[in-house]
């Protein structure tokens, strides 16, 4: 009868005592992880979760994300170049109106001495005295030079003396009986009105006529 033992897969002590090869444990390892990548591919298909269509989900999410985006920032590129056109506009607006209207208050102030240097004509005119006559000249000169100048930067008299009353350029300081013009025409004028180009400085101050009392009734009697 043999010694030897026959080789029994249940005994452990036999087991313990075989030596694997390298080669072997990896050829094992490689076996597991194949079969715990189909467990998890299978697992995620029994759940209805599909990797790439997710990922393809999340990239279109992204785009649309930056095509909002950008669709906000040309709005607001937009907006700053109506904001930034709108500012050019008014710039230059008040550009101009600072040069053609800028010295509006010292072209107010001057007006008092065109006043007292017209009184000062009308007065030497009607005094009549030869006297006068170099002093008049002298301040008609003047008076002329200062008119130049106020017309050189735009500013011109109101023409009203004749003219059908404007309250727009006229102020009314009285009415008078004038048979001789139609009512509502200015007959005097106190005072010269002047405008700054298209801008009025200051209405003039003027006497407009009005129908002598009784004319309103005689016209009308006629009539009948």
């Amino acid at each position: 009868m043999s010694d030897e033992k026959s080789w029994d897969p249940e005994d452990d002590s036999q087991a313990a005592g075989l030596e694997t090869s390298p080669e072997l444990e990896e050829a094992m390892r490689e076996a597991a992880r194949s079969i715990e990548e189909r467990a998890a591919q299978r697992r995620a298909e029994e759940a209805g979760d599909d990797p790439d269509a997710a990922t393809s989900g999340a990239h279109e999410a992204r785009i649309a994300a930056l095509e909002q985006e950008l669709a906000e920032a040309g709005d607001r590129i937009l907006r700053l170049a109506a904001d930034l056109d709108n500012f050019r506009k008014r710039a230059l607006k008040e550009r101009e109106e600072a040069h053609h209207f800028g010295h509006q208050n010292l072209v107010k102030d001057l007006l008092p001495s065109v006043d007292n240097l017209e009184r000062a004509v009308d007065h030497a005119r009607k005094s009549g005295k030869e006297a006068t006559s170099g002093l008049l000249e002298g301040v008609e000169l003047v008076l002329r030079e200062l008119l130049s100048v106020l017309a050189k930067h735009g500013v011109t008299p109101i023409e009203a003396l004749g003219q059908p009353f404007d309250p727009a350029l006229h102020e009314a300081m009285a009415q008078v009986p004038d048979g001789s013009q139609p009512p509502g025409t200015v007959v005097e004028v106190f005072q010269r009105g002047y405008q700054l180009r298209a801008r009025l400085l200051r209405p003039a101050r003027v006497v407009v006529s009005k129908l002598p009392d009784g004319a309103d009734t005689g016209n009308q009697a006629n009539d009948g």
